[in-house]
C-alpha cells in the first residue's frame, strides 16, 4: 500500500511526461503488434484478410472501449481516495470495480458472440471478407474478460502513481503477441485465425502481469463480496456509465467511417484500416494522455491542490504540442516506407500519403479533447465527456466525411475526420478550463462559508 499521494508533489510536467510516456510505450507496443498483424496478413497476398481485420477491429474497439471505461472509473475513484489519504476506501473500491468489471465483460461476450456475423454485415463486410472477419472476431472476443482485468489493474496502478508497472502489463502482452504471430500465421499455416489466437493468448499474459502488480506489489485487492460491492455501485456507475458511452462514441465514429469507406471499395477499406493501425502506433503518446492526466487531477482534487490541477493541464498541452511536432514530421518523412511495406495499391497508397501529409496534424487538437475528457471524467462531470465525444463521432464525423468524400473522394474521409477533431478539440478544451475554474470558485466559497460559521460559533477565537 502506498504511504503518500505521490502525484500531489513535484513537477506536474514531470508527472505528465512520465505517466504519458510509460502509458504510450505500453499502448504503442500493443498497437505496433496490431500493425505487425496487418503486415503479416498482407504478406499472405489476400486483400480480403486485411479488409477483414479492418471490419473486425471496428467491433473489437467497441469492446475494448468498454474495458477502458470501467478502468477510468477505477482510476478516478482510487486516485481520489488516495489524494484524501483514505487508503482503505481505495482498496475497497479497487476490489469492487475489478469484480464488477469481470462480471459485466462476461455478460457482454455472451450477448455479442452469436451476433458477430450480423454486425459485420451491417458494417459492409461480404463474401470472403465476411467469413474471414467472423472467424477472426469469434476467437478474439473470448478474451474480453482478460482485457477487462488487465485494463482495470493497470488503471489502479496508474491511480497509485505506478505508471511503470502499468506499462509492464501491456509490454508483456505485446511481446507474447509478437512472438506467437509468425509462428501461428506462417509456421502452422493458420492465417487470420492464427493472428486471432496469438492476440487471445497475449491478452491472458497481460492479466498475469497486471494482477501480480496490484495484488503482490501494492496489496490493493481484498476479497470480493458481490453483496457488499453494491455499496460502491453508485460511485462506480456515475463515472463508468458516462465514460462507457464516451468510449463507445469512438467505435461509433469508426463504424461510420468504415461503412462510408466500403462505398469506395476494398482498396479504400484497406487504406483506412492501415491508417487506423498506424495512428495508435504513432500517436500512442497522445492516446495515453487522458490516462496520464486523470490520476494527477484526481489525486490533487482529493488533496484540494487546485493550482497543481491548472499546472497539470498546461503541462499536458505543452507535452502534446511537442509530441505532435516531432511525430507528425517523422510520419511525413516515413510515408513512402509505409506504402512499400504494406504493398499498398495506388488507391490505398493515396490514402496513406494524404493522411501522413495533411490528416496527421489534426491530432494536436484531438489531444485537447483527450485532456478535456480527463478533466470531466476525473472531476465529477463525466456526462460532458460523453456529449463531447458523441458530438465528435456524429456531427464531427458523418456530415463532414460525407461532404468532403463527395468533394475529394476517399481522401475526404480522412480530411473530414481531421476537421471534426479541430472543432471539438477546441470546444472541449475551453469547456474543461471553465469547469476547473468553477470547481475552484466553489471550493473558495465553501471555505469562506465554513470560516464564517466557525467565527459565529467562536467569536473570540
Amino acid at each position: 500500500m502506498p504511504k503518500q499521494a505521490t502525484l500531489t508533489k513535484g513537477s506536474t510536467f514531470k508527472h505528465v511526461s512520465i505517466m504519458s510516456f510509460t502509458g504510450a510505450l505500453g499502448l504503442m507496443a500493443m498497437f505496433l503488434v496490431d500493425l505487425v498483424d496487418m503486415l503479416f496478413l498482407s504478406m499472405l497476398d489476400e486483400r480480403e484478410a486485411v479488409a477483414a481485420v479492418g471490419f473486425a477491429s471496428t467491433i473489437m474497439f467497441f469492446t475494448v472501449s468498454i474495458s477502458i471505461a470501467v478502468s477510468i472509473s477505477a482510476t478516478a475513484l482510487v486516485a481520489r481516495a488516495i489524494g484524501e489519504g483514505n487508503f482503505e476506501l481505495a482498496k475497497r473500491r479497487a476490489t469492487n470495480v475489478l469484480g464488477m468489471g469481470v462480471i459485466f465483460s462476461s455478460m457482454v461476450v455472451w450477448f455479442l458472440w452469436p451476433r458477430i456475423p450480423d454486425m459485420l454485415v451491417f458494417l459492409g463486410a461480404n463474401f470472403k471478407t465476411l467469413d474471414m472477419a467472423t472467424s477472426y472476431l469469434q476467437i478474439l472476443m473470448l478474451g474480453m474478460p482478460a482485457v477487462m482485468i488487465g485494463m482495470i489493474a493497470s488503471g489502479i496502478m496508474r491511480a497509485l502513481g505506478d505508471a511503470r508497472r502499468a506499462m509492464y502489463a501491456t509490454l508483456a502482452c505485446s511481446i507474447v503477441n509478437a512472438v506467437l504471430d509468425p509462428i501461428l500465421i506462417f509456421l502452422f499455416g493458420l492465417g487470420i485465425e492464427g493472428a486471432a489466437i496469438a492476440s487471445l493468448l497475449a491478452r491472458l499474459s497481460m492479466v498475469a502481469v497486471s494482477y501480480y502488480g496490484v495484488v503482490s506489489i501494492h496489496r490493493m485487492l481484498g476479497e470480493f463480496d458481490l453483496v457488499e460491492s453494491f455499496k460502491d455501485l453508485k460511485p462506480i456507475a456515475v463515472i463508468a456509465i458516462p465514460a462507457m458511452l464516451t468510449n463507445m462514441s469512438s467505435p461509433l465514429a469508426n463504424a461510420i467511417v468504415m461503412e462510408f469507406a466500403a462505398g469506395f471499395g476494398d482498396h479504400a477499406v484497406a487504406g483506412i484500416a492501415i491508417v487506423g493501425r498506424v495512428i495508435p502506433v504513432v500517436f500512442g503518446g497522445l492516446f495515453a494522455l487522458s490516462g496520464a492526466v486523470g490520476p494527477i487531477l484526481a489525486q490533487n482534487y482529493g488533496a484540494r491542490h487546485f493550482h497543481r490541477m491548472h499546472n497539470a493541464i498546461t503541462s499536458a498541452v505543452v507535452y502534446a504540442l511537442g509530441y505532435c511536432l516531432v511525430l507528425c514530421s517523422a510520419l511525413y518523412l516515413a510515408q513512402d516506407f509505409l506504402v512499400s511495406i504494406f504493398n499498398a495499391s495506388d488507391d490505398t497508397a493515396r490514402l496513406i500519403h494524404f493522411f501522413a501529409t495533411y490528416g496527421s496534424f489534426s491530432f494536436f487538437f484531438q489531444s485537447l479533447l483527450f485532456i478535456a475528457i480527463a478533466v470531466f471524467n476525473n472531476l465529477g462531470k463525466p456526462l460532458n465527456s460523453t456529449l463531447l465525444n458523441f458530438g465528435r463521432a456524429t456531427l464531427g464525423t458523418l456530415p463532414l466525411i460525407a461532404f468532403f468524400g463527395w468533394l475529394m473522394g476517399a481522401e475526404g474521409i480522412i480530411f473530414g475526420q481531421a476537421i471534426g477533431s479541430v472543432i471539438f478539440g477546441c470546444i472541449g478544451f475551453v469547456m474543461a478550463r471553465r469547469y476547473l475554474h468553477e470547481l475552484e470558485r466553489r471550493e473558495v466559497m465553501t471555505f469562506q462559508s465554513d470560516a464564517s460559521i466557525q467565527q459565529d460559533i467562536c467569536p473570540n477565537s
